[in-house]
């Protein structure tokens, strides 16, 4: 683990497609002790198959959510300004090459995990790779490990995650952190739902998470606040102060929900992901979701 925790502050779809708002997230992810920030460029005609889309208005609405390109180079540019990295993640294969001259890292969500194409496609540019984990077995995670070191990567980073939106401190299985860093060698952290500070604090004090991500809104406006996930600024900034202090920080980390999520440690998909396990990219075509889901969509 780093001497202090790395920190992404994960934007998500709460920009809203509004240049001045994005900026205003990356100042206010510097303003709190932020590392770097994390935005995601997905086209909802890329990320999802036709099948999906021609039936169904929900998954036609994220539109709404895309980033525009000619956003990336004042995002890198604002990162810059501020003192911190700028992330993004891609989810279709051209995206990669849309944020190489941007990008400090890349980062490839849970959902396309199972995508190898992705995966070496980030290898190849040379440039640091963060993986999410949420709704994969062990052997998947060491599969995509794989693929990323046969491909020419150097620099895997993998964020144990649980893909419930929030997940109960009870659900994080933070044990789970140094089983995969067991199993691959990789530099492992922890990609935080819970929205709850003893997770955290648990998360880099017991489990040594070099790396944390987490979804950050301003002011409650967002799209995805209201779901639970999204911390405000005034209630991560106290975490990132202590984590950055050190074992000094981080000596209240005892309390009961920290020690309630460490869970037994094994890398395996929870209760409130299995649902979700076929709606991950299909690794044919890297769309959403699985050929066999799209199928039973197109007979309705």
């Amino acid at each position: 683990m780093a001497d202090t925790p790395f920190f992404i502050a994960e934007v998500s779809s709460n920009h809203a497609g509004d240049l001045g708002r994005c900026i205003a997230f990356i100042k206010k992810a510097a303003e709190i002790g932020c590392d770097a920030v994390k935005f995601q460029l997905f086209r909802v005609d890329e990320l999802f198959a036709p099948e999906i889309l021609v039936r169904s208005e929900e998954h036609r609405s994220r539109r709404e959510w895309e980033l525009p390109l000619e956003f990336l180079p004042e995002l890198a540019a604002a990162s810059k300004d501020n003192g911190i990295q700028f992330c993004c993640t891609p989810f279709y294969m051209a995206a990669v090459e849309h944020l190489y001259d941007h990008v400090d890292f890349y980062k490839i969500a849970s959902y396309e995990l199972p995508w190898d194409g992705l995966i070496e496609a980030c290898a190849k540019t040379g440039k640091r790779l963060i993986l999410s984990t949420g709704m994969a077995t062990l052997p998947e995670i060491e599969h995509a490990a794989k693929v990323f070191y046969d491909a020419g990567g150097t620099d895997l980073e993998l964020l144990h995650c649980v893909s419930g939106y929030p997940v109960l401190p009870a659900h994080c299985n933070l044990a789970a952190i140094e089983t995969i860093r067991a199993a691959t060698r990789c530099t492992t952290g922890w990609s935080d739902h819970s929205r709850n500070s003893e997770v955290v604090r648990r998360a880099v004090g017991r489990w040594a998470a070099n790396t944390v991500e987490f979804h950050l809104d301003m002011d409650e406006q967002g799209a995805e606040y209201a779901a639970g996930h999204c911390w405000l600024p005034d209630e991560i900034a106290p975490v990132i102060a202590a984590c950055a202090a050190g074992v000094e920080g981080l000596k209240s980390t005892a309390k009961v929900p920290g020690v309630e999520a460490d869970g037994d440690g094994v890398k395996t998909p929870t209760a409130a992901e299995i649902d979700d396990r076929p709606w991950r990219a299909d690794p044919s075509d890297g769309l959403r979701p699985t050929v066999e889901v799209r199928a039973q969509w197109a007979k309705k």
